[in-house]
């Protein structure tokens, strides 16, 4: 079959785990539109199904096998094939269930499309695993889709080997393309009339590592790419989060007052057994330093409930030390156990109602901070960049401290920064207001 024969094939993608995982099916799929595929949506029926695959928890596992047995149930004689970082890990699992064609770990998921085989189901699965040790190529993917936003991938892979974590194993270790490059991709997303690009990765803060730059170095060089009208930040390590990169953040015309910062637990005694590389000091001292310097920034935290060696005492350690933060929204994941991690010969295992409870807990402090953070914001002028999606008459978007608004809808500012006044927190949980125009 030639690339011409693609014509009118349909390929549907199901992607999950983290936003870099989205950057890269969105590149994935690009390159199967390359060669005449259509894209259409999961649920229905297509020649080629993709599983991009996550493996932080158990449940993500179970739910990317769920996703290939609905697949094949749609269409027996669809192509199957699974990549990503349960693919990475875990490909002899996966290749035993029915219908699967092919397994492709993290250094092949790019190369995807050079698998296709004239849409032939193989009768034994085909698996391309590469040790994450020999994975060296870094792949540009950015977020296709949204004309509002996009992903854009920075670094790929770890080198931090957290003792509860996969994902040096999963993805490699830290490589990163130049900042020449990256640059030029997001002159590239500007030109698409994309107004946001937020930048990922596995271990953004650890950029450089393949080029000898360093993540300020991105930093500064992409707020000088003109059309760029907000740069936001995801996940950065504590440690890593320098007060050089804050002070910029907060005097700069593009990065956003958004921060996002693992903590994983508000213990030292944890965070040792869990071999970060900081204690609950240095984590208070840059919130601290970030309210400073931008009383008004949003701070996501990511905490872990439950892991191995967490008692009860420890646990309650964490919760006050969060408790006493000022950080707007909690990101909460309970301790799953992962083969080939160090956390498995931690003494003291946590049951799992007990991490179900502690979990929630977290929610509920998540849920207060939240509100309090939007209830703080009410009174204030922000900018807001208005998104397509409508329902309803109402339409929606993000100021740039990450505060979620809509109001009625207007299709003359979609795509568009709007200064917006914020009055009410609905019982959506959006914030309401009014368009200062």
């Amino acid at each position: 079959m030639t690339e011409q024969d693609y014509k009118g094939k349909k390929v549907a993608f199901y992607t999950l785990g983290c936003k870099l995982n989205f950057a890269e099916s969105s590149s994935m799929a690009h390159r199967f539109e390359e060669l005449g595929f259509d894209r259409v949506e999961y649920k229905d029926e297509a020649d080629v199904y993709v599983i991009n695959t996550c493996t932080v928890t158990a449940e993500s596992d179970k739910k990317s096998r769920n996703l290939i047995r609905s697949a094949m149930k749609r269409n027996p004689n669809a192509v199957m094939m699974v990549t990503g970082c349960y693919a990475q890990l875990k490909s002899e699992d996966i290749a035993h269930l029915e219908g699967v064609d092919y397994v492709l770990g993290s250094g092949e998921k790019m190369n995807i499309t050079s698998y296709i085989n004239n849409l032939q189901k193989n009768e034994t699965p085909i698996i391309r695993i590469t040790d994450h040790r020999k994975i060296k190529q870094f792949f540009n993917s950015y977020s296709y889709g949204d004309r509002t936003r996009t992903f854009l991938k920075v670094q790929d892979g770890c080198n931090y080997f957290c003792t509860f974590c996969t994902i040096p194993m999963a993805r490699g270790l830290s490589r990163n393309d130049s900042i020449v490059n990256i640059v030029a991709e997001a002159e590239s997303i500007v030109g698409r009339g994309i107004k946001e690009i937020i930048l990922t990765g596995v271990n953004i803060g650890d950029f450089g590592r393949s080029t000898g730059e360093t993540f300020f170095d991105l930093l500064k060089a992409l707020d000088q790419v003109q059309g760029i009208e907000r740069i936001r930040i995801s996940s950065v390590e504590p440690n890593l989060l320098k007060d050089e990169i804050i002070e910029y953040v907060a005097n700069s015309k593009h990065i956003v007052p958004h921060f996002h910062i693992p903590l994983q637990a508000g213990s030292d005694e944890v965070l040792v057994l869990m071999k970060r590389k900081y204690k609950v000091e240095l984590f208070a001292n840059r919130i601290r330093t970030i309210k400073t310097l931008m009383p008004d920034a949003f701070i996501g935290v990511d905490v872990i409930a439950g892991t191995n060696g967490e008692t009860d005492e420890l646990f309650r350690e964490s919760y006050d030390f969060l408790l006493g933060l000022d950080f707007s929204q909690l990101h909460v994941f309970p301790y799953s156990e992962r083969a080939g991690t160090f956390a498995l010969k931690i003494p003291h295992v946590v049951p799992v109602n007990e991490r179900k409870e502690r979990v929630q807990r977290y929610l509920d402090l998540s849920e207060r901070k939240h509100r309090m953070f939007y209830e703080s914001q009410l009174g204030t002028i922000r900018p807001v960049l208005f998104e397509h999606q409508k329902k309803g008459n109402r339409m929606f978007g993000w100021t740039d401290n990450y505060v979620r608004v809509e109001t009625g809808w207007d299709e003359q500012y979609v795509n568009q920064l709007v200064a917006f006044r914020l009055e009410k927190v609905n019982t959506r949980g959006h914030v309401e207001g009014r368009l200062m125009v």
